[in-house]
Formats: C-alpha cells, structure tokens, sequence
C-alpha cells in the first residue's frame, strides 16, 4: 500500500528514469538507513525526502545497522510485521520512480494476493507488452515485499529474481513463496 492507504504504485515525481540496470547498481552502492537481519538473510532499508527509497536484498555477510531515522524504524518495523504474517499491509510511503510501463507492471504485482503467483507472461499479456519486458520491470522494483516482485514467476518454474537467476536471489524468492502459502514448483529449470 502506499501512503494515499491503497496498493497502487506512486507516479514519477521529477522525472528521472532509472534504467534496468542503473536502478540495481544505485541500490547496492546506496548507504542503508538500517541493514535489518530477517530468516532468509539482510534486508538493506534506504530512505529519502520523507519516504522509503529502496529495499535491498543483501548477502548475509552484510552487517546490521540500526535504524538512523525514526521512518526508517517504520520500515523495519512493517518489514518485521510482515515477516510475522504475511497476511500485512505495508503503509510506509514510497518514494515516486519508476517509468509509466514499470508503474503498470508493479500495479499489477501489487493486485497478485498473498499465496497467489502470477507468470510474466500472464502479465504482459494483460499489459500487452513482452514477458521479458515484465521481467525487467519486476527486477527494477525498488520495494520488494511492498510490491511482492516475488509472486510473478516464469511458465516453467519460479524464474529469476532481482534480476539475479541464481544464488541467495533466489533463495529469498523462494522462501518468501513459501512464507506466503504459494504453490509454485520452484525446482522445475527454468525455460
């Protein structure tokens, strides 16, 4: 959800575009407001202008941080109410990003229920668009869990993550699925 209490995703406020692998590249090098330790590895919490910037899966090597500001506490906060019951609803705001096309991908992620999937190229049929483009747009997805990227999986199998298609990415994707009661056959290789 985002501040306004419903689940679409906010506009572009100044219009930077963030490229597909521009976005990712900010995030790892971005400092982190908090580095929260969760059970299926480090969460990055970044914050800026009064909303969450971004949140980033990090290697487990990665040392925790305590929150620096009280709305980066929030987020932990709701990371670790979501972490209890995935059953909650985020209402951290967000920062504005995105292009228009990622701003319908990820307001058709965040309309996929909880134990729910969805495939990518579900979605960019619905979009009229490429499932490769879809993909794209999941792996720019600046707030996972907020905006559940994890749900939309590949025809094949749970696909990649993160723009990542192996390794502690998709371990997290995985366990998030699994967290959520969702019935993918995550072991199937991908397509």
């Amino acid at each position: 959800m985002n501040s306004r209490g419903d689940r679409s995703v906010p506009a572009t406020g100044s219009g930077a575009r963030v490229g597909a692998h521009d976005g990712a590249r900010a995030r790892r090098a971005a400092p982190f407001d908090a580095v929260l330790a969760t059970s299926f590895g480090k969460l990055g919490i970044s914050t800026g202008d009064g909303a969450l910037a971004a949140i980033s899966f990090l290697p487990d090597a990665a040392p925790p941080r305590a929150p620096a500001t009280p709305l980066a506490q929030r987020a932990c906060e709701q990371v670790e109410g979501y972490l209890r019951d995935p059953d909650f609803h985020f209402s951290v705001p967000l920062q504005r990003v995105g292009t228009p096309f990622q701003r319908r991908v990820w307001n058709a992620i965040a309309a996929i229920p909880r134990g729910r999937t969805r495939t990518y190229g579900d979605i960019a049929r619905e979009l009229g668009s490429a499932p490769r483009a879809v993909g794209q747009a999941c792996g720019d997805n600046r707030f996972p869990l907020v905006i559940p990227c994890h749900r939309v999986v590949s025809a094949s199998g749970v696909g990649g993550f993160a723009h990542g298609d192996d390794g502690y990415l998709l371990r997290i994707k995985r366990w998030l699925l699994a967290h959520e009661g969702a019935a993918v056959d995550t072991h199937r290789p991908r397509a």
